[in-house]
């Protein structure tokens, strides 16, 4: 029995590996803004936390966001964190041949030390939110990583990229994709293989796991992070990105996949996601009410030395 077992698990990873799939983690040209600064595909609408219910109206309008390019957020590590260099680092949605794609704009010191920078969206990209699975942001049963693409345009900085992603478990993974400077100028890839996949099924580590109800394994786009060596020259970095694109096997096989679709008779991850669905939005919900907050606060009064005032 114990060896028909093992025979079982070594035929499971061989099919898996021929159902290894290529998909587009996140694409920045479904994110371009439609309806003034809003992705409708990505809307996200904070006030029905509980944390916004109890807010006035007109300021629960103002809760309401989503991944359009110019939501996102660029944030300098502690020795680049200046006003100036925070003003001067900005996202646009940019329009090319290939679609409305993500320019990024960083000010680094001008100072030889080494900084960095993350380009990150407005909100941690929700994991079980259907509508985000669809090429904007989250892939589902992902078992091992194969490769992972990043297509940028290059404006020969020698500057270093690394993706963020993020597990099941909420664990954090830079991914060092390589150095910005592989192209002149013009659209190019950077590619990262895992030099721990393992190619051959035999050579892997063979274990039996229950499957159903246990949820399969999704993995998130947390952004980028871009870093500056010391060496290389300070000042305002640009760049632009279409998307991130990843080659895995499958953790476990689809339902379509067997005789019988567990989660039809079931519904216990419909169940699951739902719950977990609702921490989520009240998780980021509170965030965004704090955050509106705080720019509520905020002075609208210029400095004494402001050119505008000299104008009144």
């Amino acid at each position: 029995m114990k060896k028909m077992l093992i025979f079982v698990a070594i035929v499971s990873l061989v099919a898996g590996s021929l159902f290894a799939e290529e998909s587009v983690l996140i694409d920045f040209t479904k994110l371009a803004a439609e309806e003034g600064e809003q992705n409708a595909a990505t809307e996200k609408d904070f006030s029905n936390s509980r944390f916004g219910s109890s807010l006035p109206e007109s300021t629960r309008q103002a809760l309401v966001s989503s991944l359009a390019i110019e939501n996102w957020e660029i944030k300098l590590t502690s020795s680049a964190r200046t006003v100036d260099n925070m003003v001067r680092s900005r996202i646009k949605q940019t329009d090319s041949s290939r679609g409305a794609v993500m320019g990024v704009r960083i000010h680094f010191p001008v100072e030889r030390i080494h900084s960095s920078a993350l380009v990150v969206p407005p909100f941690e990209i929700p994991a079980y939110d259907p509508r985000f699975q669809d090429e904007l942001g989250v892939l589902t049963n992902v078992g091992d990583i194969k490769s992972i693409e990043v297509n940028y345009y290059s404006l020969n900085f020698p500057h270093e990229l690394s993706i963020i992603l993020i597990d099941s478990d909420g664990k954090r993974r830079n991914i060092r994709m390589g150095y910005m400077n592989q192209t002149y100028e013009g659209w190019g890839k950077l590619i990262w293989n895992n030099p721990a996949y393992v190619q051959d099924a035999r050579n892997r580590n063979l274990a039996l796991v229950p499957l159903y109800p246990d949820f399969a394994p999704i993995i998130r786009f947390g952004g980028f992070e871009i870093r500056r060596d010391a060496m290389h020259p300070g000042g305002d970095f640009i760049t632009y990105f279409q998307d991130v694109k990843i080659v895995y096997d499958k953790a476990v096989l689809d339902d379509a996949d067997r005789d019988i679709d567990n989660e039809a008779v079931w519904s216990i991850l419909e169940e699951r996601d739902e719950a977990r669905r609702i921490r989520e939005l009240e998780r980021y919900g509170q965030n965004q009410v704090m955050l509106h907050i705080e720019r509520e606060k905020q002075t609208r009064e210029p400095a004494f030395d402001d050119p505008s005032r000299r104008e009144q």
